[in-house]
C-alpha cells in the first residue's frame, strides 16, 4: 500500500507541475518583448521541463516491470532525469546572470561547463558500470554512490545563484523585480526533501513552480521597461530617486547622455535604423555598468545611468568605459553611421533637491558636453 501511495503521489506531483508549465506555455506567460533573449531561455526552459515531468511519470511507472524494454526505458529515462537537473540549474543560473549582467563572462562559461563535464562523465560510465544510480535484475531502480555528487552540484548552483544575486542587489537595488531568493527556494527545498525522503518525486513540481515565479518576476519588472530598448523608463527613475530608500546622508552618481547627431541617422538612414542605434546604444550603455547602476530611457535619444552604492564615484572611469564601447561597436558595427555620446554626470547628496533638480542639473552637464562635440561637427538637432 505504501509503494501504491508514494506511485500515486508522484503522479499527481507531475501533474500539478506539467499544469503549471502549460499554463506559462499557452498564455505565453514566459515572452517578455524587451528581454527577448530571457524569453527564449525561459520557453526552451518551460518545454524541457514538461519533457522531465513525463519522463519521471514513464519511470515510475516502469520502475519493477520485467523485460528488456522497461529495462532501457530505466536506464535512459533515469539518465535524462539526472541531466535534466544539471542542465536546468545551469540554464536558471545563466539565466540571473544574463538578466543581471547583460552577457555571459568567460568564467561563469568555464565554471557551467565543469559542471557538464563532470555529471556527463559519471553519466556515460553509469551505462558501463552503475556509479550513480542501477536498475537491478528485477528493474527495480536505487541510487549508487556518486548519487550525492548530484546533489552537492545542485546545492553548488543553486548557491552560486544566491551568492551572485545578493552581491548584485547590494551594489543595484533595482534588482528588487528580480527576486532570486524567492524563485529559488522551490528547487532548494526539492532538492532536500528527494534527497531525504527515498520514493518520492518533488523536484519536477518543484522547477515548475520556480518558474511561475521567474515568470511573475518578470512580467512585474516589465511595466518598468522601456519596451524598444530594454532598459528601465521614466517610472523607474522616480522609484530609484525615493529619498526613504536611503540613508539621511546618501549619496548617487547620475549621468545624462544622448547620441551626437541621431537627427540624421533617423533622417539619413530610416527611423527603423534609428531604432537600431537606440537599441545598441542602450546596450552598450548596459554592458558599461553591469550591475553597478540601473540604465534608463529618459526621453527619445536621451538616457540616464542611476550608481546608488558604488565606492569612490568615478564618474570619469563610467565615462571612459562608454566610449571605449562606443569606439568598439563603430569599429565592427558595419553601419554607415558612426555612434557618438554626449555625458553630462554628477555626484549628488540625495538629501538636497527633487528629482527635476537632479535630472536638470545633468541635463545641462549634458549639453554643456555636447556643445564641445559640436564648435566641430555639423549640427543636425
Amino acid at each position: 500500500m505504501g509503494s501504491e501511495l508514494n506511485l500515486y503521489s508522484i503522479y499527481v506531483a507531475d501533474a500539478v507541475g506539467i499544469a503549471i508549465l502549460l499554463i506559462i506555455l499557452v498564455t505565453r506567460g514566459w515572452r517578455i518583448p524587451a528581454r527577448k533573449e530571457e524569453s527564449r531561455i525561459l520557453v526552451w526552459m518551460v518545454v524541457v521541463s514538461i519533457i522531465n515531468c513525463l519522463v519521471d511519470i514513464l519511470v515510475t511507472t516502469c520502475d519493477g516491470m520485467t523485460g528488456s524494454g522497461y529495462y532501457y526505458t530505466l536506464i535512459f529515462g533515469n539518465t535524462y532525469l539526472y541531466l535534466y537537473n544539471l542542465i536546468i540549474g545551469i540554464g536558471i543560473i545563466h539565466m540571473i546572470v544574463k538578466h543581471i549582467e547583460q552577457k555571459t563572462t568567460g568564467l561563469h562559461m568555464i565554471f557551467f561547463w565543469l559542471m557538464c563535464v563532470i555529471e556527463a562523465v559519471l553519466l556515460i560510465t553509469n551505462f558501463i558500470k552503475p556509479v550513480v544510480f542501477k536498475i537491478d535484475d528485477n528493474n527495480i531502480y536505487s541510487r549508487g554512490s556518486y548519487y550525492m555528487l548530484f546533489v552537492v552540484i545542485g546545492f553548488v548552483l543553486i548557491l552560486y545563484g544566491y551568492a551572485y544575486y545578493i552581491i548584485a542587489k547590494i551594489r543595484n537595488p533595482a534588482l528588487r523585480y528580480f527576486p532570486v531568493i524567492e524563485f529559488l527556494m522551490p528547487i532548494l527545498v526539492g532538492n532536500i526533501a528527494q534527497m531525504l525522503v527515498y520514493g518520492i518525486s518533488p523536484l519536477p513540481v518543484s522547477f515548475a513552480i520556480a518558474f511561475a515565479g521567474i515568470v511573475i518576476s518578470l512580467q512585474n519588472e516589465s511595466l518598468y521597461l522601456d519596451k524598444l530598448t530594454g532598459v528601465y523608463n521614466r517610472y523607474e527613475l522616480d522609484k530609484l530617486l525615493k529619498p526613504r530608500r536611503f540613508g539621511k546622508n546618501g549619496k548617487i552618481a547620475a549621468m545624462m547622455l544622448d547620441l551626437n547627431g541621431f537627427k540624421a541617422i533617423n533622417d539619413n538612414y530610416s527611423h527603423e535604423e534609428g531604432d537600431r542605434a537606440l537599441v545598441a546604444f542602450a546596450g552598450i550603455l548596459t554592458e558599461a555598468v553591469g550591475s553597478e547602476g540601473s540604465v534608463i530611457r529618459f526621453a527619445g535619444d536621451e538616457f540616464i545611468i542611476i550608481m546608488l552604492r558604488v565606492k569612490n564615484f568615478d564618474l570619469d572611469k563610467y565615462k571612459q568605459r562608454i566610449f571605449d564601447k562606443v569606439d568598439a561597436y563603430n569599429e565592427t558595427s558595419g553601419k554607415p553611421y558612426k555612434l557618438c555620446t554626449a555625458i553630462g554626470g554628477k555626484v549628488f547628496e540625495l538629501g538636497n533637491g527633487s528629482t527635476n533638480d537632479l535630472v536638470m542639473q545633468i541635463d545641462e552637464l549634458m549639453y554643456e558636453d555636447k556643445g564641445k562635440y559640436y564648435k566641430t561637427h555639423e549640427r543636425h538637432r
